[in-house]
């Protein structure tokens, strides 16, 4: 079977993080929503996503085609339904189309998915709705990146490690809990840290480093080459992704990965994507003096909405950085390619190609913030290519109106 990970509409309210990539490869948990389907399906899939990110993108159709939405997070129990769907059958769980057979020549466009499957389902999708009466996990918003990486992280936890033998851990660790529930990778390094395993697993990715030091908390995962600091305080909840660097004080934070956070200051209830930098000694607020439910940018709506959630920190997307000492106020999300810098408190909401703070934002030339990306790229060895170039200028020319905002 040909399986198609398909954007439904969530993608809007996942943005930043949906700006350069679809839903399929946001991270939540230890790896990827992509990464878990096709853990499940012992399958490669493709992708049906927006139109300027197909090129990177592709979507593999053939004549028999299993379409799933990537915005749901697979199971055993879910993925055995899937694979007995039979074609032109569709399942749904409440209103939200889980996954369909289709023959290649009925699949349009991300267009089609986005109005035939949740506005009309009964009509163009299949000629036979099947519902699935269990519980699904589903990222509706950019904020359940961090709500649910805690579960994610000790769900896939189960998956990388079955048949795996962990390295041992070195004897100058001290660890609080049950050693089954800490897994190290090949090439791995830990020295002088304290690990607590008590509330949740430690996985640590292959040639990846804890520095002498480091106060870590379960459930946490670091990526492949990436890097704990000396020093560093991190608690539960918290996802390091590949190739980066994280030091201070982390809470249930969320990086994609090629990003780095390695100094001092504190990042709580937040999601950082790829090609990040924290300048030293930045926070941010993850909670309101008067302790009401944080309201956060949505893209759609153009404005703020309730996220319903008390703790809520900042929301920042792929290659965008800031300098020293900056501050974020409780609730900020951050475009694409913005620079910021400046002291006291930044602004709710920085729109995609924004330099400058507190004083002011200019647009930051997309030409200039392209030629950051490839010499970022080219430092860890990776070329900046063609197509990663039309994406960041579709970026810049669809958040235009963003850069236009006064509050």
């Amino acid at each position: 079977m040909n399986y198609i990970l398909f954007d439904d509409n969530s993608r809007g309210n996942l943005l930043p993080f949906t700006f350069i990539r679809p839903i399929a490869d946001i991270r939540v948990g230890i790896i990827t929503i992509r990464e878990k389907w096709e853990y499940f399906l012992q399958n490669s899939t493709s992708t049906l996503t927006e139109p300027y990110l197909s090129d990177k993108f592709p979507m593999i159709k053939e004549d028999e085609n299993t379409l799933i939405n990537a915005s749901i997070i697979p199971t055993e129990e879910l993925v055995k339904k899937i694979n007995s769907l039979k074609p032109n059958q569709s399942l749904i769980s409440g209103e939200t189309i889980i996954a369909y057979q289709i023959s290649g020549n009925d699949i349009v466009d991300s267009e089609f998915l986005n109005e035939d499957m949740e506005e009309d389902s009964d009509s163009s999708v299949s000629e036979e709705i099947l519902y699935y009466n269990e519980p699904i996990t589903k990222l509706q918003n950019s904020w359940d990146i961090f709500h649910f990486n805690d579960e994610q992280i000790k769900a896939d936890f189960q998956l990388l490690v079955k048949g795996k033998k962990s390295q041992p851990l070195s004897k100058t660790n001290t660890l609080i809990g049950d050693l089954s529930q800490i897994f190290i990778e090949q090439g791995a390094v830990i020295e002088g840290a304290m690990l607590n395993v008590t509330n949740g697993p430690i996985y640590i990715g292959q040639d990846a480093e804890v520095m002498e030091g480091a106060l870590i908390r379960g459930s946490f995962a670091l990526g492949k080459n990436a890097q704990v600091k000396m020093g560093a305080k991190i608690y539960g909840g918290t996802t390091v992704g590949p190739y980066s660097k994280v030091g201070g004080e982390l809470n249930n934070v969320v990086i994609f990965g090629y990003s780095n956070k390695a100094h001092d200051g504190f990042f709580g209830n937040s999601v950082i994507g790829e090609w990040c930098n924290i300048g030293a000694d930045s926070n941010t607020s993850n909670l309101k003096n008067t302790y009401d439910n944080v309201r956060l940018w949505n893209y759609p709506s153009q404005t703020f909405i309730n996220t319903n959630l008390q703790f809520c920190g900042t929301m920042m997307g792929d290659h965008s950085k800031c300098g020293i000492n900056t501050m974020y106020n409780t609730g900020t999300v951050i475009g694409v390619c913005a620079n910021i810098f400046g002291s006291g408190y930044q602004r709710n909401f920085i729109p995609s190609y924004s330099w400058g703070g507190t004083s002011g934002l200019a647009t930051y030339s997309s030409n200039k913030a392209i030629d950051v990306a490839r010499r970022v790229w080219e430092r860890r060895g990776l070329d900046f290519t063609e197509k990663d170039k039309k994406i960041l200028d579709a970026v810049f020319q669809n958040t235009h109106q963003n850069r236009k905002l006064r509050f």
